[in-house]
């Protein structure tokens, strides 16, 4: 039974459709991310669910007795005349435990000065429901939601009035999480969170026994916390559709480009049959056969209305099942052989993919093997050290994130490769042919007051055609080369950048948070261009995805101390998953499995650059060869069983997500099935993949137990 159902949504602002014909629902457990590209019109859909904005048309139904929560991406003006503290604040959820406990406190005292057992009755009856409610809980929840939102101790009487934006959308979020709704509604939660507080924020939802509405940039985030995903695109340059895929984020992105290779493929088809066909005619129209010709022009015009009504991939569908076809040609006029030519010719690709980014990002000359290397270096101010290093390594085709709470000096770090601040002590040195190239999630480099060909002009200089030829590969054509760069949105200004850094031909990026203020649309495109660069990549970023699919090394400031891993972002969270569970033992402590960089030989983790670099094959999991200076193993070492665990936990964890898409996707294609739904065979296809799946990670799970 669904608890919120939108049927044929629409809505506009003057002439401009945001988005039309927008129906979907939500079950009771349902954990939905809501994704698009920026201005599509996500927010409004939003507000439209929650019952904060009425649509231009349509209808949206909720279940009777639906709590809901919504969280919008700025809070500052949800507190405006409390004057509550942040703790004071989450007392307000619990109004109704607060006056029970006050009622309880009288009792007491009337007992204290006038026992009976009748008022021993009443107290006890109060008290049983007090503790039912949660009365003896809601403090520790309160502390538990604080301190996970990263608000210490310290700020809990902390005023309203005195907190930033920011904080203000913290402290309503964890208000929403200690309300319990049935539908929580969140507009970027994660905006103002570390990744401490993200990772707290994925767990608590992950455990969430409501229904989850979520917009978020964040697609490692989605991927932990979601089953389904809305995709909310503009179709052929009109107004936004929404489209429903099962799964998290990734298994979205597998089945999104199957439905762009499938339409691309039934329009090229269904194109060349309607061109033959016309092609048919003529020939029988020239040869005299006019009535063959006549009754064939009749089907074909059939076609072509039925692509006009319900699109071609609909139209292919109702041919094939001989549904509604055969009753549109007593309302339409046959045309002429020459009009459905033309209407052929005018039959558009589909157009919900948006327009890739052919280029790849080319190094001019190869540098030395070793490209960054540092040895007990300090990093920081004269009066303000942030970090010491060491020992450290980057070599040639390596890629490592620099990961570390906000005020760590990982910007600081950057600013000192690039040799605009020098080490404090010890030595940060650029190997032989290193040349730097610089991605800073501000764009400092560009003017605002500049165009976009004016940026280009002012590196390379190239006639206006080469330079609309170069800025085309970026997406820039037309009257867009004339913008002015403070016109362009978050992705055309990081589509700027790239292209201004392809001109450079560096061979080691230095990435300062390349995905800030990005739609995952452009986030996409960025990631792309970067995974396919052949040079060296130094990552600072909170977009745990990027890191996810970049990084061969993670390099973690934690205490004071940059510590070097030879590890992938998700060996990484294991092995800090394995400390945790081992007590949290200290980095380099003795016994710890995550100390810091280690001597060459030392069995775990690889010493920094020992392991990947250029032509090496894909990061083996941390603990196995692969270098040089990588320990040998004889039979079944302690790193190795150690390594097992680590694969096991996380194999646990993604069973537990397949099998859901495994019953999910059961579900669907039974309905399918009973519906003789057009989207069986697509069900069919994602049920198979779903069931292999499941059965590939049993299999991997069974031989590690």
């Amino acid at each position: 039974m669904p608890i919120l159902t939108a049927t044929d949504l629409n809505h506009a602002y003057g002439a401009d459709e945001l988005f039309h014909e927008v129906s979907a629902s939500l079950e009771e457990r349902d954990r939905v991310a809501l994704v698009g590209p920026n201005g599509v019109g996500k927010t409004t859909l939003l507000l439209a669910l929650a019952g904060l904005l009425e649509p231009s048309g349509g209808a949206v139904e909720r279940a009777e007795g639906l709590t809901l929560g919504y969280l919008r991406q700025e809070a500052a003006l949800t507190f405006a005349g409390r004057e509550n503290s942040v703790y004071a604040e989450m007392l307000t959820v619990f109004a109704d435990l607060h006056r029970r406990e006050d009622e309880m406190a009288a009792l007491e005292q009337q007992m204290a000065a006038d026992y009976s057992p009748a008022l021993l009755e009443t107290y006890g009856r109060a008290q049983a429901e007090f503790e039912s409610a949660g009365g003896y809980q809601y403090g520790n929840e309160i502390k538990r939601v604080l301190l996970g939102l990263g608000f210490p101790p310290e700020e809990w009487e902390t005023p309203l009035l005195h907190l930033s934006g920011g904080q203000k959308t913290r402290v309503l979020l964890g208000r929403l999480l200690l309300e319990h709704p049935a539908l929580l509604i969140l507009d970027e939660p994660t905006n103002h969170l570390d990744i401490a507080a993200v990772e707290w924020l994925e767990n608590t939802l992950r455990r969430w026994e409501g229904a989850l509405l979520i917009v978020s940039h964040d697609r490692y985030f989605l991927n932990r916390v979601v089953n389904r995903i809305w995709e909310l695109a503009p179709e052929s340059g009109g107004p936004a559709e929404l489209r429903n895929y099962r799964g998290n984020y990734d298994a979205y992105v597998r089945q999104r480009q199957d439905a762009w290779e499938r339409a691309q493929r039934l329009y090229e088809e269904e194109k060349e049959r309607l061109a033959a066909e016309a092609e048919f005619i003529q020939r029988h129209i020239a040869g005299g056969q006019t009535d063959i010709a006549k009754g064939r022009l009749r089907q074909l015009t059939r076609d072509l209305a039925l692509i006009d009504q319900v699109g071609l991939a609909a139209m292919a569908e109702m041919r094939r099942g001989n549904r509604g076809w055969l009753e549109v040609g007593a309302r339409v006029r046959t045309l002429t052989i020459n009009e459905a030519v033309e209407r052929i010719r005018e039959l558009r690709p589909p157009g919900a993919r948006p327009p890739r980014l052919n280029i790849r990002l080319e190094t001019v000359e190869r540098s030395s093997r070793v490209v960054l290397r540092a040895k007990a270096a300090t990093i920081g101010y004269p009066e303000r050290p942030l970090f010491s290093v060491r020992q450290l390594k980057l070599e040639r085709g390596g890629r490592a994130a620099l990961l570390g709470p906000n005020g760590s000096g990982k910007s600081t770090f950057l600013r000192a490769v690039l040799g605009e601040i020098p080490p404090l002590d010890g030595e940060l040195i650029l190997g032989d042919g290193v040349q730097v190239g610089y991605f800073a999630q501000a764009h400092d480099q560009l003017d605002p007051a500049k165009r976009v060909i004016d940026e280009l002009w002012a590196r390379r200089r190239l006639s206006e055609t080469e330079a609309r030829r170069y800025l085309a590969h970026y997406l820039f054509r037309g009257d867009d080369v004339f913008k002015r760069v403070r016109e362009l949105s978050g992705g055309e200004r990081g589509r700027l950048a790239l292209a201004l850094l392809a001109l450079e031909g560096a061979n080691f990026l230095l990435l300062d948070e390349p995905t800030n203020h990005l739609d995952i649309p452009s986030q996409e495109v960025l990631q792309e261009v970067l995974e396919g660069f052949n040079g060296t990549i130094l990552l600072v970023s909170h977009d745990r995805y990027l890191v996810d699919r970049l990084a061969q090394h993670i390099w973690s400031i934690e205490d004071g101390e940059l510590l070097a891993f030879a590890a992938t972002y998700r060996e990484f969270l294991a092995l800090r998953g394995e400390e945790e569970g081992q007590g949290s033992r200290g980095a380099g402590e003795q016994g710890s499995t995550l100390p810091g960089p280690m001597e060459e030989g030392s069995e775990l983790p690889l010493p920094m650059g020992e392991g990947r670099g250029e032509g090496d094959s894909p990061p083996s999991p941390v603990g196995e060869g692969g270098g040089e200076g990588s320990a040998p193993r004889a039979g079944w070492s302690r790193s190795a069983r150690r390594q097992d665990e680590r694969r096991r936990r996380a194999l646990e964890t993604e069973l537990e997500d397949a099998e859901y898409w495994l019953a999910r996707t059961a579900e669907a294609l039974e309905e399918a099935r009973a519906t003789d739904s057009f989207m069986l065979p697509e069900l069919e296809a994602e049920h198979v993949a779903a069931r292999e799946r499941v059965e590939e990670l049993l299999a991997e799970w069974e031989l590690l137990s």
